[in-house]
């Protein structure tokens, strides 16, 4: 499996961020996605580390769909590309209502059409070719107005992979089909096939491809006890995290964290932590979150644990396992990522 994590801009002390990164890439981390949520964006951030790194790969994970036009996305596409000198890899994912609508004042409807057009405009122009679309959600150029149809002047001088984050099944179809990667989260290896990988084969099988043409990146704190006491506490202090997840993410209508977890065997806990976080009992829906879902979405336990957790999602489909390492100081994350990137290269050795 190849190796990721997440960090981003506004996550606290941007000297700590970028000592973090470069420090990862000495490690032999294969893969930062920068994250753009409702903090800071994440192409200005990932300009700076292609200065500050020579090997790590480097990700949007997720530039938001709604807040630039497509032309824009590949324009950032392009540069980031050509500043890393080949490093680059695109992430799109639509977000959800209260970031897109709430922030930016920009209509979340239609997010499926919006990103199959938004990917297909991007395709477009990557190609060098002139941009030329109609359909329901752009129309370039723009009708009855002098304008003709343009390339960008910047071309394309390395691959540039594309991922979708999607969580949601006729967005994961969407995935499978037109993707060279899948961002996803709220993973459970077990509930995975039905929640997650037969929407994202039935998006492959209608492009002609199958599941092995798309690099499936998946992600999850990872953290070390060295007892069960310790264990125990690790667990208890990320069930309002996920309370939040699952009862505080999107709106009061749409929630793909929610709906994930409940396609993954959780309904009827799902909509309980749910109900109770959106009365405004957070403590009492943090209560119903059980031991058994942190640790199914999460790389929490004893070495053995994580190790044994780890085979797991390489077992479910996992190409590239993208880690959160816990930690209160930079070195304390540094060292448990350390530890983790470890035991993922030990699972391909034999024995």
């Amino acid at each position: 499996m190849r190796t990721a994590t997440t960090v981003e801009a506004s996550g606290g002390s941007w000297r700590e961020t970028v000592a973090f990164v470069t420090e990862a890439e000495k490690l032999g981390l294969d893969i930062c996605w920068v994250a753009e949520a409702w903090g800071s964006d994440a192409p200005s951030p990932l300009g700076y580390l292609a200065a500050r790194t020579e090997r790590l790969l480097l990700g949007s994970g997720v530039m938001q769909l709604g807040t630039r036009t497509p032309a824009a996305v590949a324009q950032t596409a392009i540069t980031l590309s050509q500043l890393s000198e080949g490093r680059f890899l695109l992430g799109l994912g639509p977000s959800g209502p209260q970031v897109i609508e709430g922030l930016h004042g920009v209509p979340f409807a239609r997010p499926l059409s919006r990103t199959r057009e938004t990917v297909r405009i991007v395709r477009q122009a990557l190609a060098g070719e002139k941009i030329t679309w109609e359909g329901r959600e752009f129309h370039v150029p723009l009708p009855g107005g002098e304008a003709r149809p343009m390339r960008l002047s910047a071309r394309v001088e390395h691959d540039i992979p594309l991922y979708l984050a999607a969580l949601s099944p006729k967005m994961l179809e969407l995935t499978g089909e037109v993707a060279d990667g899948w961002l996803g989260t709220s993973f459970v290896p077990e509930g995975s096939k039905a929640a997650y990988f037969d929407h994202l084969d039935a998006g492959c099988a209608r492009a002609g491809r199958s599941r092995a043409d798309l690099d499936i990146c998946q992600g999850a704190e990872v953290a070390f006890a060295e007892d069960e006491e310790a264990l125990r506490a690790m667990v208890a202090g990320r069930k309002k995290e996920l309370a939040f997840s699952l009862g505080g993410m999107g709106s009061a209508s749409t929630n793909f964290y929610h709906d994930a977890y409940s396609r993954q065997g959780w309904s009827q806990a799902a909509a309980e932590v749910r109900e109770r976080w959106q009365a405004g009992d957070r403590e009492g829906a943090a209560a119903l979150v059980t031991d058994e879902m942190v640790l199914g979405t999460t790389l929490i336990g004893t070495e053995d644990m994580v190790r044994a957790r780890l085979r797991v999602w390489r077992d479910a489909g996992v190409d590239t396992v993208r880690l959160y390492p816990a930690g209160d100081t930079l070195d304390a994350r540094l060292t448990t990522l350390g530890l983790a990137l470890d035991l993922i290269r030990g699972l391909d050795l034999p024995g």
